[in-house]
């Protein structure tokens, strides 16, 4: 019989290393209890339909007034909607005419924010600071992930002839759009050259029908999956494997960078062939909002990558600032705030962006959000 276990059996007491695993087991115990039942009391309606729904004129959107939960990679988060299926703080009913002057903001993930609640985002910081002006200024966010060009001139359109009125409207023009419009969104295409390439299969981002795939750690284990997530992230910042892949990855940025070969990624149109039709529906809706004297404003920011590879100049920004010569009430850039963010704190990834990402993070979201603001004052 060894010393300790004869010195427990003479006392009748545990080891104390024994004793404070058992407590440690016991609180960890009653810890994943309580985060199962939180997480299970607070799923909301996400496991009885799905917020991201198909849309027969725009390709995809979301449901109207859903309030519930929505997964990106391993995040699980708040996702409310209102009435006309935008992103908002809550699920309220937004009146066709406004009552004050209301702008329109369009984009895609990056305008939704995705990963992001509402208040986080940077259409929810301008909502914010627009209802607290004298002179109240209503933010509607039409955004919605993987849209492009095609999708913004089919669902404005959609929304005016639905008899939503909005005095202006402004559009952030992401460096996937090209990339999209090359390979995707054929059958809402008006132009019949390219509905020709319209398939079951042609790249399009419409949500399956029905009800998302639950994941039972996430939507059972909230509050342990954040810590999992925040640990996770500070060991990827630590060892700086995300940040040191930004200096290659291209991907669907690749079209913007001079002599990349993006003929896979841009199949069936090409990468120019996605410019041009980038170019057609741009100027589509440049022209329905003009008919109706509605300011376009266009708003261009870097990815991640183009900051860590120097993409100073590129080639999002100079075709964007040139459409909107004739075109447009404003063309904003951010590329150089942004470019001076990063040589200011050599840290700017984990800052600005999502740790493992390449969205915008809640800090990224609220510099986007003051410099729009700055311009339009």
């Amino acid at each position: 019989m060894s010393e300790d276990v004869a010195t427990r059996s003479r006392n009748g007491r545990l080891p104390r290393g024994l004793i404070w695993g058992g407590m440690a087991l016991y609180c960890l115990g009653l810890f994943l209890l309580f985060d199962f039942g939180w997480s299970s009391l607070t799923r909301g309606e996400e496991t009885q339909r799905a917020a991201r729904i198909a849309n027969p004129v725009y390709d995809h959107g979301f449901a109207a007034r859903f309030e519930g939960y929505d997964v990106w990679g391993e995040l699980r988060y708040p996702l409310i909607t209102n009435s006309l299926g935008f992103k908002d703080a809550s699920a309220r009913d937004v009146p066709l005419k406004a009552g004050s002057r209301r702008i329109l903001l369009i984009g895609d993930s990056f305008a939704e924010a995705i990963g992001m609640s509402f208040e986080d985002s940077f259409a929810g910081r301008l909502y914010r600071a627009g209802q607290e002006r004298s002179d109240k200024v209503e933010f509607l966010n039409a955004g919605a992930a993987s849209y492009s060009p095609s999708i913004y001139y089919r669902k404005i359109k959609y929304l005016i002839e639905s008899g939503l009125q909005f005095d202006e409207v402004i559009l952030f023009s992401d460096p996937s759009d090209v990339t999209d419009e090359a390979t995707s969104y054929f059958c809402i295409d008006e132009d019949p050259k390219y509905r020709v390439h319209c398939t079951a299969a042609e790249g399009s981002m419409q949500p399956a029908a029905g009800p998302k795939k639950s994941d039972f750690f996430i939507d059972r284990f909230v509050i342990t999956n954040r810590v999992r997530i925040a640990a996770k992230r500070w060991i990827q910042s630590l060892l700086g494997n995300r940040k040191r892949a930004l200096s290659t990855d291209r991907g669907r940025i690749g079209w913007s960078i001079s002599g990349f070969d993006v003929t896979n990624e841009t199949r069936p149109l090409g990468a120019e062939g996605g410019v041009q039709r980038s170019l057609q529906n741009m100027g589509k809706l440049a022209d329905l909002l003009a008919a109706r004297n509605i300011p376009l404003t266009i708003v261009v920011y870097p990815w991640a990558q183009q900051i860590a590879q120097g993409d100073r100049n590129s080639r999002q920004v100079a075709l964007w600032r040139e459409f909107c010569e004739k075109r447009c009430k404003q063309f904003i850039d951010l590329f150089p705030v942004l470019f001076a963010a990063s040589e200011a704190d050599k840290n700017w990834y984990e800052r600005l962006y999502i740790v493992g990402d390449d969205h915008f993070s809640a800090e990224g979201n609220a510099m986007v959000a003051r410099e729009i603001e700055k311009r339009l004052r």
